[in-house]
This record gives structure tokens, sequence and C-alpha cells, in this order.
């Protein structure tokens, strides 16, 4: 079974609720922006091709445009996303779940902000050492044996191939993980303390997938469930005003469906399986052994030990 609480890690969340609403606004804002400007530039083109006699065409591109001109504004808001966003949200959330105070005349997100501005500087920092954790994470599960060290069944290749397609995808907030343990330790060396979170998650690979698999379930769950509240009123809508109306009544219902779910339920996997690994690795230290096997699988993993090293170098120069 699952080793995290279900009702502890729900009032966390509770008791982060203006970064709650901010994931919901950014969020919602993103989706509606992707809607808008595809619309936009599907009509503009529908306009254009008029002339030519081509409108079909036009309005296909028109609408390529809108949604790739949405898509770039991401791409380069991506870093300020995860610094400001995600990052200060999980800095509060270590902070809860170790059940320590939030400083006085301080508000949340303030104190998120400050938090990670002090322990990652700027923000390419953060985003450069999350993309290298993220590839290591996947080295590690295979080096754990995802699926296969818990059914040793041989004949099953194709069950187990598909079961660690499951693993991997469930686990996407691993990441943010080693960034909890990096802001928790109060480290100076970002890079060297990284080289620590995965060394330890590594050595407890298989509790964290465990619990991480469970967590998939559940949230699959919850969003079904989300997804089918959501279309109720859209729905009672396509029956009261049926047309073009209904049609925007589904496209709003699926906005706040997703919306729902990169703002609660993300936020709440992320605190879940941080509560299990921060009292999974109480009193341990990293194994050397799967620090040479992390060495030796990943490349990025070595980069991560290379910046330790130097980052220590130059303050102790």
């Amino acid at each position: 079974m699952w080793d995290f609480e279900i009702g502890r890690t729900i009032g966390i969340l509770l008791r982060t609720m203006p970064f709650i609403l901010m994931r919901m606004a950014i969020y919602f804002g993103i989706t509606m922006a992707f809607i808008l400007t595809t619309g936009m530039g599907a009509g503009i083109g529908y306009g254009l091709g008029a002339w030519s006699g081509d409108p079909e065409s036009f309005t296909v591109w028109g609408g390529i445009f809108g949604f790739g001109l949405v898509a770039g504004a991401i791409y380069w808001v991506r870093e300020w996303l995860l610094y400001m966003v995600k990052a200060a949200h999980i800095a509060v959330m270590v902070k809860l779940i170790d059940g320590q105070p939030m400083p006085d005349g301080k508000s949340q997100i303030t104190y998120g902000r400050e938090t990670v501005t002090a322990r990652f500087g700027e923000t390419n920092v953060l985003f450069a050492l999350d993309q290298l954790i993220k590839g290591v994470i996947s080295v590690a599960t295979g080096l754990i044996g995802g699926i296969a060290a818990f059914l040793p069944i041989p004949g099953l290749s194709t069950v187990v191939s598909f079961l660690n397609t499951v693993i991997r995808i469930s686990l996407t907030y691993v990441d943010e993980i080693i960034l909890g343990y990096n802001i928790r330790i109060g480290s100076s060396n970002p890079w060297e303390s990284s080289r620590q979170g995965l060394v330890l998650y590594a050595q407890n690979g298989k509790t964290m997938i465990r619990n991480a698999v469970w967590l998939s379930v559940f949230l699959y769950m919850l969003a079904i469930i989300v997804f089918v509240l959501a279309l109720a009123p859209a729905a009672a809508i396509l029956y009261v005003f049926p047309g073009e109306w209904a049609g925007y009544a589904f496209v709003l219902a699926i906005v706040f469906a997703w919306s729902f779910k990169a703002a609660v339920l993300e936020p709440f996997a992320i605190a879940a399986l941080m509560s299990v690994y921060f009292k999974v690795i109480e009193g341990q230290v990293p194994n050397a052994e799967w620090d040479a096997k992390l060495s030796s699988a990943s490349d990025k993993f070595r980069e991560i030990k290379d910046k330790a090293f130097g980052t220590a170098s130059s303050a102790t120069a």
C-alpha cells in the first residue's frame, strides 16, 4: 500500500491556498490564451483566405500561427513559472510538512520567493538543475529495475514493459521532490545537495516508486471525476441553448478541468511524495555504491557532480 497520508496532504494544500489560487489563475489564463489566439488566428486567416478563394486553408494556418504564438511565449516564461511559482510553492510546503510555522509578517508568496532566491540565486540555475535532475531520475528508475523488481516473473516481458511505462509517467514530480530536499536542508550548494538527494532517492527507490504509482492511480481517478463534474454544467447549457454557445461551454469545461489538475492535483502529488521521501530518508546518508552506479550510468549525474565540485572549489577559494 501507500505511505502518504491523504488527509494530512489535503490539509497542507488548504494551508497553501494563496499559491493554489495563483496557480489556478496562471493555468486558466494560459489555456484561455491558447483558445483565444487560436480562434483569432483562424478568424483572421479565414478573412484573408476569402480574398484568395481558399478560406479553409488560410483558416488552418491562421489557427496554427495563433497557437504557436502562445506556445512560444510560454516557452520564454517557463523558467519564471518554475522559479517563481512551482519552486516557491514547494518551499512553503516543505515548511508545513516539517510542522514549522510561517514567519510572522510575511506572506507565503513572499516567503517562498525569498527562500528560492536564497537557495538557487538566478532562475537559469534552478532551471538547468531541474532539467538535469529529470534526466537522472529516468536512469535511476532503470537501475532500480522498475516493475520487474516487484514482479520477477519470466515470460511477462510485454506486461512488464507496459507497467514500466506507467512507472515512468508516475515519476513526473520526482524532480520537484529533489528541489524540496535542497530547500529543506538549507544548502548553499544546490548541485551538491541535489547529488545527495538523488542518491538518497535511488537507495530508497522501491518505496518511492510504489507510492508514485499509487498516486498516479488516485490522480487519474480524480482527474476523471473533475472532468465529468466540469462537463455537467456544459451539458445543461447544451440542452437549454443548443448551438454555438454549447460549444463554448464544453471548451470552458475542459479549460477548468485542466486548470484544476495543474493547480491542485499536481501540488497534491508533490506534497504527498515529499512527505514520504522526507520520512524514508530520515537518518540515512547517501550510499557510496549508489553514487557510483549513478555516476557510471548517467552523464547528467556526472555533470551535477562536476558542477558541485566547481561550486565548492569557488566557495573555498
